[in-house]
């Protein structure tokens, strides 16, 4: 099978898991400011033990947002929807669990991860305090299908 029949068939099944997740994430409809989930967020071994071996696609206000695929030893590998993929690193900070990626990595991005009865919930910890976030809409154990530099026809 070719990398982008592979690359097709994982974007067309994130589609259809979006739009049966679409009715749970619309009733929290578009925010401005995300609204910070009840309880305490997941420690390094609560994410660690949530996230190893999967791949989990996300999505934001309603629409897909990327695919991360969750390595051993704390290794991570990203995709925006549609986008190449960026191998990373992520690891507990004040609470948080960050991510710095290889084509960034003076960029530390830092986030509250929090259980949540359809997945989890993400939510973004900026300079200005919490931002962007995001919902798990898809868990798979298969790996994340990367595009590349001179991949295709």
């Amino acid at each position: 099978m070719s990398l982008v029949f592979r690359r097709l068939v994982s974007v067309a099944a994130f589609g259809v898991a979006l739009g049966v997740a679409l009715p749970a994430l619309s009733q929290n409809g578009p925010m401005s400011t995300p609204v910070v989930p009840e309880g305490s967020p997941m420690g390094a071994e609560e994410f660690d033990a949530y996230t190893q071996g999967r791949t989990l696609s996300y999505a934001i206000q309603g629409q897909p947002y990327g695919i991360e695929e969750y390595l051993p030893g704390r290794r991570v590998r990203w995709s925006f929807v549609g986008d190449e993929c960026q191998e990373g690193i992520w690891y507990e900070r004040a609470g948080n669990i960050c991510f710095v990626y290889e084509n960034a990595p003076a960029n530390e991005q830092c986030w509250s991860f929090y259980p949540t009865d359809n997945g989890m919930r993400a939510v973004f910890q900026g300079e200005g305090g919490p931002s962007t976030e995001l919902y798990e809409v898809q868990q798979t154990d298969g790996p994340l299908t990367c595009m590349g530099p001179g991949v295709g026809v």
